[in-house]
């Protein structure tokens, strides 16, 4: 008798509980499950929602008050919700842009759109007219779902699609409340192969124009169990994820990982972060797994973390690498060690520091169950310890995307010797923990040295005075290029004289002469709508600033160089 989906996939998942802290076996023993029909949202999660009155989402809003939905009620709504955009024309295959916030609806309408078989185009509710009008042509979109709040911003948005509005919108648009008197039962039209589309995601675009990657009806529910792995997640966990809805990381952990594990989704719903709420949020609601980007983790060790009672079993960050300073401030206060792992858009968790093992300072892990992971030279294309992270193709992990969608597979340049490219630099050691260099895109030579950005930048934010800064190279008539500094200071600090002397000196002294910071500059760090740094603008500006021109016409009124100081002079 053949297995059912549902139980080939529990199987899966329950032989990484099984092996808890015990990275070795779980890397020896896991593979992927395989499946030929697969529909995460009626062959998973419905499964374990029946009759099952445990919180499934709960959402803690800014002026205090909740909403929490059961995993049972959830179903429920999902299937009226998914009946009712049948009937008005939604049907296997179409694609639909999603763009609404943290709020019940979101996990209602990504539900409903997995059970009917269409595809979702996650957006966030950041992005502006020119951006929707490039989603909308690219993603082929024929749905829209969006707060009514931003209707506007799709007026002058060119295209045949349905327009559906959750909360106040014009006649024109169809209003989201009217589902509540769809049917409570939901009978799917077809079968869904696991090979069937499920997401097309637009990436952050940090290094140019955002690249549209599709994932399956696998490859991102059930990819999601290294990730459910890496962070520590087991049933009856309240887990709290600080993410904006619209990128991958809000997939990653605010639906598929936790919910993989039977876990509570808790998220806390502002407008204007502050630290303090969040912690008192955490504190209040006992969340017991907690994954928050590196910015966020940086904010929060500026308050006393030991005047909030936590009760944080595993805590993790990714997004981007996290630096030490962050591990050691919360180890103090909290005696828990935030963990860091890697992965992209393209993927699910590959890299991590998993539960009960030894963390080793800088390094964000090693590869998860599932992946298997080699460092190739960008130069000669051999293995090595040291080059850019890359996934074997004739092991291919679930978690890959099946491709840009742009392109006809993996883009150009991507592909190459069996191998998928991440565009990421790491160094392994021999025990075979990865840490993180940068972007192949970031590293660069100053007087014929190698660079990591962010190896520097994790120095610089240990000074006090740096909440965040970002490294690259600024040109230089003797050594072709030198080490500069952009500075977001931390609440307090003042961007002068004395502030800069300050940070140069501390970098003279925790870094290597030929890494040195050799000029900062006070600035607000361009980013994308998802918060990761444009490093890439910042190289641009540079070169422009002193292309053709004597590098003291090239310099900003907030810069400051190491050569503005005579005791700093070498």
């Amino acid at each position: 008798m053949t297995e059912s989906p549902t139980k080939t996939f529990q199987t899966a998942r329950d032989l990484l509980f099984s092996y808890g802290t015990d990275y070795d076996k779980a890397k020896q023993a896991f593979s992927w499950p395989h499946f030929e029909e697969f529909n995460w949202a009626l062959d998973w999660f419905d499964v374990i929602a029946k009759d099952n009155d445990k919180p499934g989402l709960w959402i803690v809003e800014e002026d205090g008050s909740e909403k929490i939905r059961t995993f049972a009620q959830l179903t429920l709504r999902s299937n009226q919700v998914a009946n009712w955009f049948r009937e008005h024309g939604m049907n296997r295959g179409d694609r639909v842009l999603v763009m609404l916030g943290n709020q019940i609806e979101l996990w209602e309408t990504m539900l409903a759109i997995m059970k009917l078989g269409a595809v979702i185009i996650p957006a966030s509710t950041l992005l502006q007219t020119d951006d929707l009008v490039d989603r909308i042509e690219r993603g082929q979109v024929r749905h829209v779902v969006t707060r009514g709040d931003d209707t506007e911003k799709f007026a002058t948005v060119p295209g045949n699609f349905t327009r559906i509005a959750v909360g106040p919108a014009t006649e024109t648009w169809l209003n989201y409340r009217d589902n509540k008197n769809a049917e409570t039962g939901f009978d799917p039209e077809g079968t869904t192969k696991s090979s069937d589309t499920l997401m097309l995601y637009f990436t952050s675009g940090t290094t140019g124009k955002p690249k549209l990657v599709e994932h399956t009806h696998v490859s991102y529910p059930v990819g999601h169990l290294s990730t459910m792995y890496w962070i520590g997640l087991h049933p009856g966990d309240i887990h709290c994820n600080i993410s904006s809805p619209g990128w991958a990381k809000h997939a990653w952990s605010s639906i598929f990982a936790p919910w993989n594990a039977e876990a509570t989704i808790l998220v806390y719903n502002y407008e204007r972060f502050s630290a303090a709420a969040l912690l008192d949020v955490l504190s209040r609601t006992k969340v017991s797994t907690f994954c928050a980007p590196p910015t966020v983790w940086r904010m929060l060790i500026q308050e006393d973390l030991a005047t909030w009672q936590v009760t944080i079993r595993e805590a993790v960050s990714a997004g981007e690498p996290l630096n030490p300073e962050v591990i050691d401030q919360v180890q103090r206060s909290w005696h828990i060690t935030v963990r860091d792992g890697y992965g992209q858009t393209e993927t699910t968790a590959q890299i991590g520091n998993t539960p009960g093992q030894p963390l080793k300072p800088g390094s964000m892990g090693r590869p998860l169950p599932g992946y298997l992971v080699e460092l190739v030279d960008p130069v000669t294309d051999e293995l090595s310890d040291e080059g850019e992270i890359c996934l074997h193709l004739d092991e291919r992990p679930l978690g890959l995307m099946t491709g840009y969608r742009d392109n006809s597979s993996l883009e150009p340049g991507t592909a190459s010797s069996g191998f998928y490219h991440t565009g990421d630099v790491a160094a392994r050691d021999s025990d075979g923990y990865l840490t993180y260099i940068g972007r192949a895109d970031d590293v660069f030579k100053a007087s014929d040295y190698r660079i990591s950005p962010f190896e520097l930048e994790s120095v610089l934010i240990e000074h006090p005075a740096v909440a965040e800064a970002a490294v690259v190279p600024s040109p230089d008539p003797v050594r072709g290029a030198v080490p500069k500094a952009y500075i977001g200071l931390a609440i307090g600090q003042q961007p002068d004289r004395e502030t800069a002397f300050s940070i140069l000196q501390y970098a003279r002294t925790h870094l290597a002469p030929f890494k040195r910071i050799r000029r900062i500059e006070f600035a607000e760090l361009p980013k994308t709508i998802s918060g990761k740094i444009r490093r890439v603008d910042l190289r641009a500006q540079e070169n422009e600033r002193h292309q053709g021109s004597p590098l003291s016409t090239g310099r900003s009124p907030d810069e400051y160089w190491e050569d503005d100081f005579p005791d700093l002079r070498t």
